[in-house]
């Protein structure tokens, strides 16, 4: 049984990978700015999310001025499907190419299928943003680092679903948001915040104010953050008391910088059991917030989902 989990949570060593990431991270951005166009606006920016499927990372339907469009990311054998409502395809391979490369085929597949789509051809969230159509410097693609980090957001999507079914209040989909390059859930207590400072490289303050008009408590995985990457949660506004919360597990610890509770990919890929450890670490950070604002736990909650009690709850 321990053999088949670790399969299950595969290795995925930074320093081995780093370049690919970073390259990725930049055509998720293209593909995600797609989707920003071609989709109405919805509250948090929900709109703009790809979503882990059975292949990679896809757009999910957007409805476009004739027929509607898919676009996914097969992480299993590595091209960018193109995928139109009367059948009509385009791939765009997934190799070692530069983001000018790929922002340039993906733009004219587009093209070919009649899709008029216009974007800002510029990253955000990132220190240095190099215009797509510029970026001759990030053109690394390793497809086994590639499939790894897939099945890495596998898992995580999978434990994260289960911890998103015990709240009954306003809550996220699972989803990726290529800004950051993570997955994250986000439950919402049901009060307004108070106005997002902003401060993210490269990201109109506006942005984040539209994200954070409400109260949350969010958690997800994040590519960075240590040798094999990091789950994470934080709450905004974060609570008085929330820095000095007993969070578990052992090896979770706050990070002052980001602001956010981090625990390394590695302690739930070697755990004896990763599902638990991960969601103890989720519940346990989620009480903190919830506790220390004084959220209506009683109401938001849904232990008869989770077959557990609220204090029982792991």
């Amino acid at each position: 049984m321990a053999d088949a989990e670790l399969v299950l949570w595969p290795e995925l060593t930074l320093s081995e990978w780093q370049e690919t990431r970073d390259t990725l991270h930049l055509w998720t951005q293209v593909v995600g700015k797609i989707r920003l166009a071609l989709e109405p606006m919805m509250n948090h920016w929900w709109q703009v999310t790809l979503y882990v499927s059975a292949r990679g990372l896809t757009t999910s339907l957007m409805h476009t001025q004739g027929h509607s469009l898919e676009i996914e990311f097969d992480f299993a054998a590595h091209v960018l499907e193109l995928r139109q409502t009367n059948g009509d395809m385009r791939r765009v391979y997934l190799k070692p190419r530069s983001v000018a490369d790929f922002y340039a085929a993906t733009m004219a597949a587009l093209d070919e299928l009649g899709v008029e789509v216009k974007i800002w051809p510029r990253p955000v969230e990132v220190p240095e943003a190099i215009p797509f159509p510029l970026d001759e410097r990030h053109c690394a693609y390793d497809p086994a680092a590639a499939h790894r980090f897939w099945q890495v957001l596998v898992q995580a999507q999978r434990v994260m679903q289960v911890f998103r079914s015990r709240f009954s209040g306003k809550s996220s989909p699972v989803h990726f948001f290529w800004g950051g390059s993570d997955l994250a859930v986000t439950r919402f207590s049901g009060r307004p915040a108070p106005r997002h400072p902003g401060g993210v490289p490269n990201c109109p303050a506006w942005v984040q104010e539209a994200a954070y008009s409400h109260e949350v408590y969010s958690c997800g995985f994040w590519p960075g953050g240590s040798d094999e990457g990091s789950f994470y949660a934080y709450a905004y506004p974060e609570p008085a008391g929330f820095t000095g919360w007993p969070v578990k597990p052992e090896a979770a610890f706050y990070d002052g910088a980001m602001r956010e509770y981090l625990l390394p990919y590695t302690a739930v890929r070697t755990a004896g059991n990763p599902d638990a450890t991960l969601l103890e670490f989720f519940q346990s950070i989620y009480e903190a917030a919830a506790e220390l604002a004084g959220w209506d736990r009683t109401a938001l909650e849904s232990p008869h989902l989770s077959g557990t009690s609220r204090k029982g709850r792991q």
